[in-house]
């Protein structure tokens, strides 16, 4: 690993600021309309204040980001769709035909589409960004899912890439068969869920077919005992999986930026664990776009005190359940921006008991 791909964890800056907030509240308060009517778009137009140290927060250049891997696991059995879709996937999402590019059309959002470890060699094409740490992970059922280093390496490579990215917002999304598998394990690893309670239908497992993957997972997980004290780079070296790593370097790397980031679902939502055991203030930055149908997402976001904005039963990935969060995001910066005070509008307010 050259020097200027090594990891290391980015400075990450609590958003708490007391007097910020007291303004904010203060200004969200006093829109012409009964305190608390706009329920979570108060807070998250509070949030987005205090991401941007500002009691105006703008929302520009938006960026999509698609990770793209595969996972050594596949060969388990636990997906419904073969490894190949994975590959197939990514040409259809660089031809501009998969759902994700719908969205990022429809919102105006710039795209780019990432190879952090597809098992085929893609060809090159502009919007595709060429990152792959290997040709997939290794099978963790029988040793780790790749190596500390390669872990490091792609910590890093997403972090260089949302570095290059303009804009103050990161959508982050994923593409990858199998990667359920890795997203369930990290959570069970450091949440201490079940892997019952972890394991999902994913692309679409019947019952003897999640069984199945559930028996398949509770002996990964035995093959790789907890570390003491705690690491997660080494928990997510033996679980996890190539566009789960990026994505987290990528969430560390906007939150140092003092970006806000939306994170998708289940598989995101693992990346979201890794990064907050790394740098604990990045929870700060994340906005948590949907509650997905896979069963252990309402765990995690349980476990990170999350209340997503919507709740669909999507189950694609992608990144389209954060862009079809972002009309909200909207809406909360232009409320607290451009809704009148009672004051300007000449509008009484609750009257006193």
């Amino acid at each position: 690993m050259n020097e200027k791909m090594r990891f290391h964890i980015p400075t990450i800056e609590s958003t708490a600021d007391a007097s910020l907030q007291a303004r904010l509240r203060h200004k969200i308060d006093h829109k012409t309309k009964p305190l608390g009517a706009l329920g979570a778009l108060e807070t998250l137009a509070l949030q987005l204040g205090l991401v941007q140290r500002s009691e105006s927060p703008v929302l520009q250049q938006p960026q999509m980001v698609v990770f793209a891997a595969d996972h050594g696991i596949a060969a388990e059995g636990v997906s419904a769709f073969p490894q190949a879709v994975t590959v197939q996937m990514v040409g259809n999402m660089l031809a501009g035909g998969a759902a994700i590019n719908v969205f990022a059309r429809q919102h105006g959002f710039a795209m780019q589409v990432v190879d952090a470890g597809v098992a085929a060699e893609l060809p090159a094409h502009p919007c595709l960004l060429p990152r792959k740490i290997a040709l997939g992970t290794k099978n963790l059922c029988n040793e780790p899912a790749m190596s500390r280093a390669e872990a490091q390496a792609a910590l890093a490579a997403g972090m260089h890439v949302v570095q290059a990215l303009p804009g103050n917002v990161v959508a982050l999304g994923e593409m990858g068969i199998a990667n359920t598998s890795p997203a369930a394990l990290l959570l069970a690893r450091l949440t201490g869920a079940t892997i019952e309670d972890a394991t999902g239908r994913g692309t679409g497992l019947d019952d003897a077919q999640l069984l199945h993957k559930q028996g398949v997972l509770t002996r990964a997980l035995a093959r790789h005992p907890a570390t003491q004290p705690p690491d997660a780079v080494a928990e997510l070296a033996a679980l996890g999986g190539f566009e789960i790593a990026m994505m987290s370097g990528a969430m560390l790397q906007a939150a140092s930026d003092r970006r806000l980031v939306l994170v998708d679902g289940f598989i995101a939502g693992a990346a979201a664990l890794i990064a907050q055991a790394l740098a604990p203030h990045v929870r700060d930055y994340l906005v948590f776009c949907h509650r997905s149908a896979e069963t252990g997402h309402r765990l995690l976001l349980a476990h990170m005190q999350a209340k997503p904005l919507l709740e669909l039963d999507l189950r694609l990935g992608e990144g389209t359940g954060a862009l079809l969060a972002w009309p909200l995001v909207q809406s909360a910066a232009n409320f607290l921006n451009e809704m009148a005070s009672f004051d300007s509008a000449g509008v009484s307010g609750k009257e006193s008991a």
